[in-house]
């Protein structure tokens, strides 16, 4: 915790709101194909272009009440969310990691808790956030213990094959889709960045976590059945985050 007093703490939790604002346009515009970076935000109501004074995150929307300035109408509470959302992921990162890995791990927490957000919403791993997660678990691998970078190589090879080899072993019995490529480039990014070794503590806390989810969807009255749509790819960057911070489920 040492370094927690310097600049590797302050600067990405101070920094964290603005990441939390485009990971909110990002995660709104990236599944519907518009442009990310380019083009100006604007109120979803009424359309008006909005300035700067209305896009500070968390502040625009306390001062303007949670309302557009320009027609009233209730602007939600996405952004404020996914804003503090990210200065969870900050802080959270920055108080197990030290030095340029708190960075990293914020980066990494960042695009798991845009892919969690889009795959609950629209139920899709888009390739332009698993894919690069992939060599970037390898390179930060290579850099922090180049010699496990072997046993992260495999964690990928094997993430990906064996989500592949269970979506098609669902396939071949229930003549349907259950695990998209999505979840298997995603696992293959889990396996880059936690090792072969990691990919049981992955899976295992993704699959308690989705079915206490369910559990307690069961409970409050929502009925699922055998063809009900649930998106895992929260569940499994959910694990992926933990194993990465806290290491390998230790089995007795």
């Amino acid at each position: 915790m040492a370094e927690a007093l310097g600049l590797y703490w302050l600067a990405p939790v101070l920094v964290a709101p603005l990441i939390g604002s485009f990971l909110g346009t990002l995660i709104q515009r990236l599944p519907a194909g518009r442009k990310v970076v380019f083009g100006r935000s604007s109120c979803p109501h009424c359309h008006h272009l909005l300035g700067l004074r209305d896009l500070v995150p968390i502040l625009s929307w306390l001062v303007s009440r949670g309302r557009c300035r320009y027609c009233g109408a209730r602007l939600g509470l996405f952004y404020p969310a996914i804003e503090l959302a990210a200065i969870v992921v900050a802080l959270w990162a920055a108080a197990l990691l030290s030095g340029w890995l708190v960075w990293v791990g914020c980066a990494l927490g960042w695009t798991l808790l845009a892919l969690v957000v889009i795959d609950q919403h629209h139920f899709t791993l888009p390739d332009a956030l698993t894919l690069p997660l992939i060599p970037a678990g390898l390179a930060v691998a290579y850099l922090a213990a180049p010699d496990s970078l072997i046993d992260h190589g495999i964690g990928a090879a094997a993430g990906f094959a064996a989500f592949l080899l269970m979506g098609w072993a669902y396939r071949a019995l229930r003549g349907r889709e259950g695990l998209g490529l999505g979840d298997a480039k995603l696992l293959a990014a889990a396996g880059a960045w936690v090792a072969w070794q990691g990919l049981p503590g992955v899976v295992l806390l993704a699959a308690a976590a989705a079915l206490a989810v369910v559990l307690v969807q069961s409970l409050a009255g929502r009925r699922l059945t055998l063809t009900s749509r649930v998106a895992f790819g929260p569940y499994l960057c959910f694990g992926t985050w933990l194993v990465w911070l806290y290491g390998p489920l230790v089995f007795p």
